[in-house]
């Protein structure tokens, strides 16, 4: 799914304009037990909690594509033959009431998350009416199709602290201490996916906070299915392979010029409002490479590497390569962090034997808030 279609659905999160009209879900305590279940009438619920809980649900479709959000994509032959693919289509065509089918997504979820602390599993059926969009960008008068879709969160629930209050008809002070208190999803998903606004039951959407655990044992279960490596892993990936191939060669030039070149990159994908995700591949950091004078005979390694940990036809996001905004700079003693346009500033030199890392201060030098000259 592309931003601007992840951002549709989430605009619906917001109780004048969703159709959802339960949440439904269970209490699971740390030892993988379910110690108890709900079903909620949004619509009974106070207007303040209704939003809130529908900004948390809201939350499993947040982050950037390729990072928090990946897309699963089903086989063929998954949509045909897979439990795991009928499993969802039927939550969805029964619009979660069928208790049977409930508790078999529990217990796929259940028996492979892994948390220290209690969580509660959320589940929410919706029913959008896509409006067909005219010529000068407005919708039409009346819908011309559904897009019918469920989300699932898994969100840590955790005791509240204890807090100080003043208690208004006593005249006094005294400890107040907070119920149960829901927290943003660790992970999640919506099926079908919603392409090219239309239901593709061929994919769905997951979600996970951490950039370093996809927790890969309970998509597995719920979708059968392989996710890229985490993004966080495809950064320290990448760098190992650059230091291992590059060798000596591995420079500040180098570094400076690939984070540059992937910068230029995600602006122009920017500026000219391309829908789909930017991709990076090997051949694209090889140029990058020659360019900043790596020899052919270690770009050729680099693309061994390469394939040997993402896969010969692997496309990475660029925003999990590199940072868009700054370039660190880290020894055993300091680091520094310099804004992406302004890596020009910073160099490396041998000065008498001994290795300098060097920033041009050209402007105002100040140093624990005093103002120094050099």
């Amino acid at each position: 799914m592309t931003e601007k279609e992840i951002a549709e659905i989430r605009r619906r999160f917001r109780t004048n304009k969703c159709n959802i009209s339960h949440i439904r879900g269970c209490f699971v305590n740390e030892a993988k037990e379910i110690i108890s279940e709900f079903d909620q009438s949004l619509g009974m619920m106070p207007e303040d909690d209704a939003d809130a809980m529908l900004k948390i649900l809201k939350k499993t479709l947040s982050g950037t594509p390729g990072r928090q959000l990946l897309d699963i994509e089903f086989s063929t032959q998954q949509v045909m033959e897979s439990e795991e693919h009928k499993l969802l289509c039927e939550l969805r065509s029964t619009q979660l009431k069928d208790e049977e089918l409930v508790h078999k997504l529990y217990e796929k979820i259940i028996s492979t998350y892994e948390s220290n602390e209690g969580y509660l599993i959320l589940l929410a059926y919706d029913a959008y009416d896509v409006f067909t969009k005219t010529a000068d960008g407005e919708d039409e008068l009346e819908s011309s199709k559904v897009f019918n879709y469920f989300l699932c969160s898994v969100c840590p629930a955790k005791e509240g602290k204890a807090a100080l209050s003043y208690y208004l008809p006593g005249k006094c002070f005294r400890t107040v201490v907070a119920d149960t208190v829901l927290g943003a999803p660790e992970l999640g998903f919506m099926f079908p996916a919603f392409d090219d606004r239309n239901a593709n039951i061929y994919g769905a959407l997951y979600y996970t906070k951490k950039l370093n655990d996809s927790h890969e044992a309970t998509v597995d279960a719920l979708f059968s299915s392989e996710l890229p490596m985490p993004a966080l892993t495809q950064k320290e990936t990448f760098a190992q392979i650059l230091e291992e191939t590059a060798g000596e060669d591995c420079n500040m030039m180098v570094v400076r010029t690939v984070h540059s070149h992937i910068n230029n990159m995600l602006e122009e994908h920017k500026a000219e409002k391309i829908e789909e995700p930017p991709v990076l591949t090997k051949e694209d950091i090889g140029e990058m490479l020659t360019y900043s004078g790596v020899s052919e005979e270690k770009v050729e390694k680099f693309y061994e590497k390469y394939d040997e940990n993402f896969g010969k036809d692997a496309r990475l996001n660029p925003k999990n390569i590199a940072d868009a905004k700054t370039i660190s700079v880290k020894t055993a003693e300091a680091k520094i962090k310099i804004s992406a346009g302004n890596a020009g500033v910073i160099e490396t030199r041998i000065i008498d034997g001994v290795k300098y890392i060097l920033i041009r201060a050209d402007a105002d030098v100040e140093v624990n808030g005093v103002n120094i000259h050099i």
